[in-house]
């Protein structure tokens, strides 16, 4: 579906306060606490996203999306820019939070149906990742060597996203609900799959789990990394800013580069390597009390983990129908990209009173989690397993059902 704008779009980096945390914290003199809850706020639009994301493509089509998702984000950037009473920051950021919801639901359901999608998806993340890398290098100057206070760095957040709406609302205007309906419904015999519907298929639900764990980890990391470095490895205000673009600028590399490679070995595979990797440079990131190492650490764990959204994208069109992509990736997607505001609100809830090192072991924890849920996913490790298990309806957990019944039928000679 409008194939030709393919080129046009990229998916807009979503304003998480990475690297001004400390900075609001002392403007308005608050606790690790209270400043997390500019993280969980956006988790409510995130879920609102997830429900509704069917529903607007329905009616409205992908012009719909493209319009509401900027604007929903201004909404929560001209008040941030005003610097209001703070009580008033979680309210908008849970608009913000809807609009890249609907955003990241939208984008990646309609890159994942293309052809080469992991090389596509890979772009497309690795574009949200730039931005990622260079908003904190900016923040970071602004704040440290501008001496301009953190709510300026908004003005530019809403002259870009004002860029941004008039893109994809160029883009996609001829992408209406009439366009996505006629497309969607012949796929199904007339009959419109809803998102109800999508969420009594248990893939759904593990990838949509996935996602909420993965973008729980990779924002933690880069929302608290500042935080970390400097007063756990004592680093300068403005070196501890660059360890966080190190990890988001490895995010970025990560996405592009070994985007073409997870196709090429699979993704579950893939995937179950660089999650393993992932965990031995977290693991490190936590025990080398060292600044300069905990830098180059950050900076690979964002390259291995750069991949993982992309390639879960890949996975669920290879494993569901065509006339669920919609639903189920976007209420994955959106319902995923929750996990930006809840983990690292549990962060910073359990920072207040344990100190921000508990960063570490919440993420290792988190990673070896989504490692055991990867694995659930049907279709072994080789290269095509997942078409095969779509072709054979197999369901999740389906090898380590079979697993356990060779070691069983091993056992049973030696029991008799």
């Amino acid at each position: 579906m409008e194939h030709q704008q393919k080129g046009r779009t990229e998916r807009k980096p979503e304003s998480k306060t990475r690297l001004t945390n400390p900075q609001i914290e002392t403007y308005y003199n608050i606790s690790y606490t209270v400043v997390s809850l500019l993280f969980l706020s956006p988790f409510v639009g995130y879920l609102l996203a997830a429900l509704l994301n069917n529903h607007i493509h329905h009616h409205l089509g992908q012009r719909g999306v493209a319009i509401l998702g900027p604007l929903c984000r201004l909404v929560g950037f001209v008040p941030m820019a005003c610097h209001p009473p703070y009580a008033s920051l979680p309210v908008v950021l849970l608009v913000t939070g809807f609009g890249n919801g609907i955003e990241d639901s939208a984008w990646n359901a309609w890159i994942g149906n293309m052809h080469q999608a992991n090389e596509l998806l890979g772009i497309l993340h690795g574009a949200y990742g730039l931005g990622a890398t260079i908003s904190p290098l900016v923040a970071t100057a602004m704040v440290t060597k501008g001496n301009l206070p953190w709510y300026t760095f908004f003005y530019l957040m809403i002259g870009l996203d004002g860029s941004a709406l008039f893109l994809t609302t160029s883009a996609f205007w001829r992408a209406t609900g009439k366009v996505h309906r006629a497309a969607y419904t012949g796929t199904n015999e007339g009959k419109r799959t809803t998102t109800r519907h999508v969420m009594r298929e248990p893939i759904t639900w593990l990838l949509a789990f996935f996602l909420l764990g993965y973008v729980g980890a990779e924002v933690s990391l880069g929302g608290w990394i500042v935080t970390f470095m400097l007063r756990v490895r004592h680093a300068e205000p403005f070196a501890a800013g660059l360890s966080a673009t190190f990890f988001w600028l490895g995010l970025t590399i990560g996405r592009v580069v070994l985007g073409f490679i997870t196709g090429r070995i699979g993704e579950k595979l893939a995937i179950t390597g660089y999650l393993s990797l992932s965990i031995a440079l977290q693991l490190l990131y936590w025990f080398v009390p060292n600044f300069v190492a905990s830098a180059i650490f950050v900076a690979f764990l964002g390259f291995f983990l750069g991949p993982l959204f992309p390639a879960a994208i890949v996975a669920a069109t290879k494993l569901l129908p065509q006339n669920y992509h919609v639903s189920a990736i976007g209420f994955a997607a959106a319902f995923g990209g929750g996990g930006a505001a809840i983990f690292p609100f549990a962060v910073g809830a359990i920072a207040q009173s344990k100190g921000v090192e508990v960063l570490q072991p919440i993420v290792v924890a988190i990673l070896v989690f989504i490692l055991l849920m990867w694995w659930f996913l049907p279709g072994g490790l080789r290269r095509g397993g997942l078409e095969r298990a779509r072709n054979n309806h197999e369901k999740l957990g389906h090898e380590i059902r079979v697993a356990v019944g060779r070691l069983r039928r091993k056992q049973e000679p030696a029991l008799h």
